[in-house]
Parts: structure tokens; sequence; C-alpha cells
């Protein structure tokens, strides 16, 4: 079959003018030339319009890998309309839709900076952010990411680019350095979930290169692996409020304010969850649903020997004065016990925990775990009711770690309340 030339483009007539391989030249009563791909989707023909005919004598040669891909043009030259129906003849083949190939955004990803720019933007959009932590996150970002990887196309930011950032803060700045390490992953992750990268943040690659931040004596933690241990002396031991409260944020990963302000009505142990309303969330001013495994409602039994249950509105565990017992009452079983580690500390047991046994579930569920803000596009990436059962997974794990050579335990998996 003769191949269309650019002088016989400009004299044909109305009608439609093959070029071969599916590609057609359309030329209207008027005049109008345009081009059409004729393709087989899935055994049914289709019949994909690419635009309009570039007639330009400047422009009868393709400008491959200029400003503007072929797929966003609306005039083609005939190298140019040759070359995007090859590309959208072996996406049919590939299984793809070539309409929707040819109307995919094929804009390239943004910068580091205008990523947390919308990072920033889409978290203050859905109030998940009070302005005090949007404000935090955007000027600690700026101060020691940006210069750093705020140029930076944002799919291109690898582990040793995030480790290059934080050096200068990792042992001057310790604290400061773990938020500004975090604010990073978020970005990250966010960008994942808008398909701007391929994948979400490299926390545990960051973590091998930047090695531990020097101790500044906030949350010392215990190392996982001595968890299960000392939770099991805990339950060994006399159930004081005290200790019942440090094995319900243990198991829960709780913080202990939670745990301390808690009420019976919070809890849903037919649901196995736990709705702990925003007031009650004074970290991110937020409502979060802990989901609770065997370990917590174990725990939670063991509380309702020492509290009133029935009653929506009492305290999980009130002091004498029907008050929300003193964070030293938890933390003071640590101490008593001469441990340096202090009881927010198993958060952070608990996330490196995750990151080291469980690599397959990803980090964002670990975070909302931990009750940490996650970006909506994040957990709309994975749907809202799969990214709560993948919480509910990773926690359950967690129960079994912590209870792991404990026989007496009854397991509480199919009991209802």
């Amino acid at each position: 079959m003769a191949k269309l030339t650019a002088k016989t483009i400009q004299t044909a007539k109305p009608g439609r003018h093959a070029d071969g391989s599916g590609l057609y030249l359309l030329v209207k009563p008027t005049g109008a030339r345009s081009w059409v791909l004729r393709v087989q989707v899935n055994g049914q023909r289709r019949d994909i319009g690419m635009g309009a005919v570039e007639l330009s004598p400047l422009a009868l040669r393709s400008d491959i890998g200029d400003d503007i891909p072929l797929e966003e043009k609306a005039r083609l030259t005939l190298a140019e309309a040759r070359e995007l129906s090859a590309r959208l003849r072996n996406a049919a083949k590939a299984g793809r839709d070539p309409a929707a190939e040819r109307k995919k955004d094929r804009k390239p990803p943004p910068s580091f900076k205008d990523a947390t720019i919308a990072t920033h933007k889409a978290q203050k959009k859905s109030h998940s952010w009070s302005d005090k932590t949007a404000d935090a996150f955007l000027s600690s970002l700026e101060t020691h990411a940006y210069p750093t990887l705020g140029k930076m196309r944002v799919d291109l930011v690898e582990a040793e680019h995030v480790a290059n950032a934080l050096a200068p803060i990792w042992t001057t700045k310790p604290d400061m350095a773990k938020k500004v390490r975090q604010r990073i992953a978020t970005v990250l992750d966010y960008s994942k979930a808008m398909n701007w990268r391929t994948t979400e943040a490299p926390r545990k690659a960051v973590g091998a290169l930047t090695g531990k931040t020097k101790k500044g004596g906030n949350f010392p933690a215990m190392p996982y692996a001595d968890v299960p241990a000392y939770f099991r002396s805990l339950m060994d031991d006399t159930p004081t409020k005290g200790r019942l409260g440090l094995m319900l944020a243990i198991a829960t990963v709780a913080r202990s304010i939670e745990v301390r302000e808690g009420c019976w009505g919070h809890v849903a142990a037919e649901k196995r969850n736990w709705n702990r309303p925003a007031e009650l969330m004074r970290k991110n001013n937020e409502a979060h649903t802990v989901t609770l495994n065997d370990a917590a409602l174990w725990v939670l039994e063991r509380i309702a020997e020492v509290s009133d249950s029935s009653k929506p509105d009492a305290l999980l565990l009130p002091n004498g004065k029907g008050k929300p017992i003193s964070d030293m009452t938890i933390s003071k079983v640590m101490r008593d016990a001469g441990l340096t580690y202090v009881p927010h500390g198993f958060r952070s047991s608990f996330r490196d925990w995750a990151a080291e046994q469980h690599p397959e579930i990803p980090d964002p569920v670990a975070e909302a775990a931990l009750s940490h803000s996650v970006p909506d596009a994040v957990i709309a990436a994975y749907k809202r009711t799969k990214f709560l059962e993948m919480r509910r997974t990773l926690l359950d794990h967690w129960s079994a770690f912590i209870l792991s050579d404990r026989t007496n335990v009854v397991q509480l998996a199919d009991r209802r309340a």
C-alpha cells in the first residue's frame, strides 16, 4: 500500500487516505485535515482521533524530545503521526486503552519543593493538620531539606539524597533531624500516591545510611527484641493501674495521654476497635481508630476488673477521685524496675520492629498505626477500608510477637463481647 507524502497530504481530496499500519489522513469537505488511527482494542475495532495535520514546511520533520510530548500536541506532522500511531498500537497490544494513553498526563514529575507545597496544600485543605503542624511541616523542610532536595525532581530522590539533606543536623539537632526525616518521607509517600514516583519513601535505606541519631534523652526506647519478655513480666506481676495502662499502651502503641484519658465509650470490643475522638488526640486533633489485637483485648478485660466498664463516660483507668491517672503513674512502673526506657519509647520499638520484621507492609500503614498524619491521597491509593485492615494485620502481628511463648493467654480472636 502506497504511503502518504507531504505533497499528497496537501493535495488530498475529501475522504480517508491510508498511510499504512492503521494510520489514516481524514480530509473533510471543508478541507480540514486530521489524523485517525484504526486499531483493535480487546478484539474490537476502534478509531482513535490523533489531532489535526501540521502542514507548515518548517514542521515536516519530527522533533522528538522537544518540550511538548507527542501525546499532548494538537497538530502533528506526518512523521509525528506515524510515531504516535506506533506508540498507541503498542499500547493496544499491551492491553492498554490507546485513547486513555492519548489523554494521559505527560508532564514530568514536580520538584521536591513543588511536591512539598502540594502535600502541604492537600493536608491544609483536608483539615487533617492543625495550623501549627502545617506551619512547622513547611518551615522545617524549607530550612533543612530544600537546600539539598528542593530543585530535584521528586521521582529522582533516593535514600542517599535524603541522608545528605539530614547530615548537617543529624548529630547536632537530633530531634529536628527525626522530624525532618519523617516529613521528607511524607512528601515522598504523597508523591507515590500521586504517581509522581514509583516507590514510597526509602525509610529503611535512609536509616542504614544515617545510622542512629545522637541520644538526647528524649524517649529512650527498649530494643524491640526485649519487648516480649518485658510484656510477659508485666502480665505476671500485680495488675496495678500503672501496669495495666503501660500494657495497653504497648499493645496498641498508643501515647500515654490517650490511654490515661480514654473512656469505655470509645471501646467497641465486638468490632475490635478503639475509636478515639479528636479531643483525645492532642498531637494532631484528628479522630483515630486503633484496631484492638488479642493482647489489647486481654489487657482491657483486666482493666474492666478495676473500673466500671458499664458507663460510657467512665475512664478506663481513673484515679481515686475519678480523674485520669497521672503520667507518672505509668512511667513509674519502668522507673521502679530500674529501666532507663520510658513508656513513649515503645512506639519507637514498634516502628523499628515493623520496618525490620514486616517490610512487606507499606510504611504509611505503620505510621497510621502510630496515629501519625498520613496524606489522604496515600490512604486512597490503598483504598480506605483496605488501609484499616492492613493496620489491623500489622497490630495483630505485633500482638503475636509480644505474646510469643505465652501459653496461658486466652486468645480472643473469635470472641464477641
